[in-house]
């Protein structure tokens, strides 16, 4: 029978030495009454950066801790938070790289709905693998990913609801960018809704199985590192999606583009079957079929798993709506592009540099609430208090964390618009306008992700007892794109009304 009890430890700077709990996880009775005294002040003890607190448990095989040392202090968040930041970052820049180049293709060309396709598949997969992260990081935080059954029971298990919910989203981003296809007035064709059909689901079950296998990886590597996972998993998750996702979207939706007439020349012995059918159509038909049964064999598999099961209840109306507002980016962008061809080299890096640094807050606070929780502590910063519009980056427990993730913004927005002018990507030149212009409106995009962050976990969510590991972070990102897409489409309309009207801003 395991025995858990808490115990505040006070760590001093100056030596190595702390007071630990005497033989059965007690403290002296002074300690207690320092303790207690701390308590019913309303004082945090995790305010003070030289105070932890442990959960001790007691068993057969001795005492261990379960999680410790919730604040490791600003500079080391901001080793830990930076160093991915700018890997994320780069995995953006290929993503806007890659849609610079893929917005050519003849595919994407003759079948516009893919460009209103890909910001909702984006943000979909994104809000998964990164929901999928922030979860995993709890639970590692908290010691659930301690035992090898914990680690296996929730492998499987958040596989398989990934794989499901992943299936899920795509089908619906493809109704919904035919939806925006026919609003717009754009004539649809039955060969084009099968082949974003196919490319989607294809492209969102591969890029799933691979994600979320990384994801767990690096969450399990956290651990034993002495690193946060809250600060790691989260951004490369949104980085390494949205590359992964584009890259496996745009090549199988040009090869099943291709693929007309070509196996007439190939498979002889089926020419007969295929002389009146589209190959495109017959290829595209057979992979939504497949994928669609598959559905219901993931979704069950993460019902009968007792750590995902309250998933499926709870996390399909922050993802759904999440990809409305993304889709509506995606149309922005659909319209914009082709005035401004230059934006689509930077729309994903800006979009995923704001949702990624809102993200990554937006888990922290989480865990922070989640701890506060399982310890019954007794001070405000675990409540759903929320100190105003100013008091993000004003006062309250996250107020340093929040600064930093700000302040980050210039330096990394900075170093990836000098690379894409430096390899001579995209479409518009970096002048002493664009570059200010682009900086003013990342700062606020990200200023405005990380108010609402703040708003929506602790006065939303945490006060109406929903998990923000769950809902958060599809509402964030989704808002990400909104913003990021609209506040640079009006940045590009400015530059040209001011005078930049060289043919690579706006052809």
């Amino acid at each position: 029978m395991k025995k858990k009890e808490e115990v505040t430890v006070r760590r001093r700077s100056d030596s190595i030495n702390s007071e630990v709990p005497v033989e059965g996880g007690s403290t002296s009775s002074s300690e207690q009454n320092a303790n207690d005294s701390e308590d019913d002040s309303g004082i945090s003890d995790q305010s003070n950066p030289e105070i932890s607190t442990l959960v001790i448990i007691n068993d057969h095989s001795g005492t261990h801790t379960k999680y410790a040392d919730e604040n490791p202090g600003l500079f080391k968040n901001f080793i830990q938070i930076f160093f991915p930041f700018l890997i994320a970052g780069a995995g953006m820049m290929l993503a806007g790289i890659l849609l610079d180049y893929v917005q050519h293709l003849k595919v994407f060309v003759e079948v516009s709905e893919l460009f209103i396709l890909v910001p909702a598949l984006l943000g979909l997969k994104g809000n998964l693998e990164m929901t999928l992260a922030s979860r995993l990081s709890t639970s590692a935080n908290l010691g659930n990913m301690d035992t090898c059954k914990d680690r296996w029971l929730l492998t499987w298990g958040n596989l398989s609801l990934i794989q499901g919910q992943a299936l899920v989203v795509a089908l619906v981003a493809t109704l919904t960018s035919i939806m925006l296809s026919g609003i717009g007035g754009q004539h649809l064709y039955a060969t084009h809704i099968l082949l974003i059909g196919g490319s989607s689901m294809s492209a969102a079950c591969l890029a799933s199985a691979i994600l979320s296998s990384l994801m767990i990886v690096i969450v399990l590597l956290s651990r034993p590192l002495q690193i946060d996972p809250d600060n790691v998993a989260t951004p490369i998750a949104a980085s390494l999606g949205d590359l992964v996702t584009l890259c496996i979207l745009s090549g199988i939706s040009y090869g099943l583009y291709r693929v007309k007439g070509k196996l007439l020349n190939v498979h002889v012995s089926y020419s007969i079957l295929l002389l009146f059918v589209d190959e495109t159509v017959v290829i595209s038909s057979i992979l939504c079929g497949v994928l669609l049964i598959l559905i219901p064999f993931w979704l069950c598999l993460a019902y009968y798993n007792t750590t995902t099961r309250s998933v499926l209840y709870s996390g399909w109306i922050p993802v759904l709506s999440a990809m409305l507002i993304s889709s509506i980016g995606g149309f922005i962008l659909s319209k914009t592009v082709s005035v401004f061809p230059g934006i689509a080299i930077y729309s994903p890096i800006i979009n995923g540099i704001g949702g990624n640094l809102a993200a990554v807050q937006a888990s922290r606070i989480s865990t922070h609430l989640h701890k506060g929780s399982n310890a019954n502590a007794k001070s405000t910063d675990y409540k759903y208090k929320w100190n105003g519009i100013c008091g993000t980056f004003w006062k309250g427990y996250h107020t340093k964390t929040s600064i930093l993730l700000l302040i980050m913004v210039v330096p990394g927005s900075s170093l990836f618009l000098v690379l894409i002018h430096y390899i001579k990507a995209g479409h518009t030149t970096l002048s002493a306008l664009f570059f200010i212009s682009y900086l003013i409106v990342a700062i606020m995009q990200v200023a405005i992700l990380l108010i609402f962050t703040d708003w929506m976990v602790h006065f939303i969510f945490w006060r109406l007892s929903l998990d923000p590991d769950n809902i958060a972070i599809p509402f964030i990102t989704a808002l990400g794109d909104f913003l990021g897409t609209g506040l640079l489409a009006g940045a590009f309309h400015i530059l040209w009304l001011v005078g930049d009207r060289d043919s690579d801003v706006g052809d």
